[in-house]
């Protein structure tokens, strides 16, 4: 991975985990001073608190990936240690889907004259879903190689003995 995309990808991070946590900052201020009177049109508290912890489950998501990024840099990535960081990716997606479905649950009652729309949201959930499994196979490409330069390691230990 070169200099320039590691770069990029983590200026991304940085401004993206910058403006998230000034939306969560905003959610929690609205939650807690109880500035923004709900109307009744949709239960607003247990949707700030739902957006809190999906941005925060994204959260996590970025940090992972940043520490992914510098083991990748540093050479190091196919070891037992980046297995934590892409479990805890694949726990977090599954947390962001979970959340989304509990937005659709409170978003479904005012949606019962179309129907398509709770359809749709629950569409998005199993493709969130779906991307936790694409990086559980990654996970497992990652087992493999590991798996390979372990045994690449070994090899070149015999071979170093028999020279």
């Amino acid at each position: 991975m070169g200099k320039l995309a590691v770069r990029a990808l983590r200026a991304v991070l940085v401004v993206v985990l910058t403006g998230t946590v000034f939306v969560q900052a905003l959610m929690v201020w609205a939650l807690v001073s109880g500035s923004d009177p709900e109307d009744g049109a949709l239960p607003l508290t247990p949707l700030r608190v739902i957006t809190v912890l999906g941005i925060g489950a994204a959260q996590v998501v970025m940090v992972c990936v940043w520490r992914l990024v510098t083991m990748v840099r540093r050479g190091t990535v196919f070891s037992h240690a980046a297995f934590r960081y892409v479990d805890v990716i694949i726990g977090a997606i599954v947390v962001v889907a979970l959340v989304w479905f509990a937005v659709t649950a409170l978003n479904a009652p005012g949606q019962r004259d179309d129907p398509g729309v709770t359809v749709i949201m629950g569409g998005i959930g199993l493709a969130v879903l779906g991307v936790a499994l694409i990086v559980l196979v990654l996970r497992m490409l990652l087992a493999q190689a590991v798996a390979r330069d372990v045994e690449a390691a070994r090899m070149q230990a015999e071979l170093d003995e028999v020279i």
